[in-house]
C-alpha cells in the first residue's frame, strides 16, 4: 500500500509492504544512492543513519508482535529524509503512523496545516515518538505476562513452562538488541536534523532520546524479572524432584527388611523354626515391627 501527501510544500511518501518493483518506481525521480536503494530492497540491515548532500538515508528497527508464535520479528522502517520530502517504507503495517499520516491529511484539508511550521524533521519526530510511546505500551504487556508466568510457576511448576519462559527471555533479549544500537543512532540523527534546521529540532529529539533511554532501562528491568521468575521454576522443579525421590527412599527403606527376612527364607534349605505353624504370624509381627522402628528413626531424623 502506498499513500501520498503534500503538507505546505513537503511531500511525505508512505509504502507499507511494497514489491521491489514499486519501491524502485517510488524512489526513481529522488536520485537515491543505489547502495541505499539496494539496503531498502534486501532488508535485515543494521539500525544506521548515511547522510548525503541531498537526503539522508534512516534505518530502524522496531518489534512486530506474532501472535500465532508468540515471538516479536523484526520490522524495518527505512526513511529518506531531506527539507522538501519524506518517504517512509516498512513491511508490515503500524497503526500509529497510520494516525499520524490522516493527522496531517486532516489539518491540509481544514486549512490548520498552513498556520503550523510543519518541517519533515518534525514529521520524522512524531514518527519515532508514536513508535517509541508503543513500546511502553509493548513493554508494560511484556511484564503483566511475566507476572502471569510467575503465579503459574507458584501454582503449577510443571515443565509444560519451560517453553513459555524461553519464550519471554528470547523476546527480552531480541527487544534489547534492537534498540541498544539506535541510542548512537538517535544522536547522530539529532545532530543532522539540528544543522537542517539550524537547532530547532534539538529539544524534540532530547525527548526522544530520554525516551529510548527509559525504554532500555525497562528492558534490562524486565531481563532481571524473567531471570528471577526462571529461578524460581528451577527451584520449584528441584522442591518437586527432592521431595519425589525422598517418598521412593522412604518407601525402600521401609521394603528393607521385608526384602531381607524373604530373602533369607525363600532360600530352599531347611531353617530355624521354618516348619512352625505359627511362625508365619511371628514373621509378619516381627516385619511390622522393624518397619514400626524404622519409621520411628526416620521421623526422630527429620526424614519423615
Amino acid at each position: 500500500m502506498l499513500k501520498k501527501q503534500k503538507i505546505n510544500g513537503i511531500h511525505w511518501i508512505d509504502g507499507v509492504g511494497l514489491s521491489d518493483k514499486d519501491i524502485v518506481k517510488t524512489l526513481e525521480k529522488y536520485k537515491i544512492h543505489e547502495l541505499d536503494l539496494e539496503a531498502c530492497l534486501e532488508g535485515n540491515q543494521r539500525a544506521r543513519v548515511d547522510k548525503y548532500d541531498d537526503y539522508t538515508f534512516v534505518v530502524y528497527h522496531y518489534p512486530k508482535y506474532n501472535r500465532a508464535t508468540k515471538v516479536y520479528e523484526l520490522n524495518e522502517f527505512n526513511m529518506f529524509l531531506s527539507k522538501d520530502f519524506l518517504i517512509t517504507f516498512r513491511e508490515f503495517p503500524f497503526s500509529r503512523i497510520n494516525k499520524v499520516f490522516e493527522n496531517y491529511g486532516e489539518k491540509k484539508v481544514s486549512g490548520e496545516s498552513k498556520k503550523l511550521k510543519i518541517s519533515t524533521g518534525y514529521i520524522l519526530y512524531e514518527i519515532t515518538q508514536a513508535m517509541l510511546e508503543k513500546m511502553f505500551n509493548m513493554i508494560k504487556n511484556i511484564k503483566l505476562d511475566i507476572k502471569n508466568l510467575e503465579k503459574k510457576v507458584f501454582e503449577k511448576g510443571n515443565s509444560s513452562l519451560v517453553k513459555e519462559i524461553m519464550i519471554k527471555k528470547r523476546n527480552i533479549v531480541v527487544l534489547k538488541h534492537m534498540f541498544k544500537p539506535q541510542v548512537a543512532l538517535l544522536k547522530q540523527l539529532e545532530h543532522i536534523v539540528n544543522e537542517l534546521y539550524a537547532g530547532e529540532m534539538e529539544v524534540y529529539f532530547e525527548d526522544l532520546e530520554d525516551k529510548l533511554d527509559q525504554i532500555l532501562s525497562d528492558i534490562d528491568i524486565l531481563a532481571e524479572y524473567i531471570d528471577s521468575v526462571e529461578d524460581a521454576f528451577k527451584a520449584m522443579i528441584d522442591i518437586k524432584t527432592n521431595f519425589v525421590l525422598k517418598v521412593l527412599a522412604i518407601f525402600s527403606a521401609f521394603l528393607l527388611p521385608l526384602t531381607l527376612i524373604t530373602s533369607f527364607y525363600g532360600m530352599n534349605i531347611e531353617l530355624p523354626t521354618w516348619t512352625t505353624p505359627d511362625f508365619v504370624y511371628i514373621l509378619l509381627l516381627g516385619s511390622v515391627a522393624i518397619m514400626f522402628m524404622v519409621y520411628l528413626f526416620l521421623k526422630k531424623t527429620g526424614k519423615f
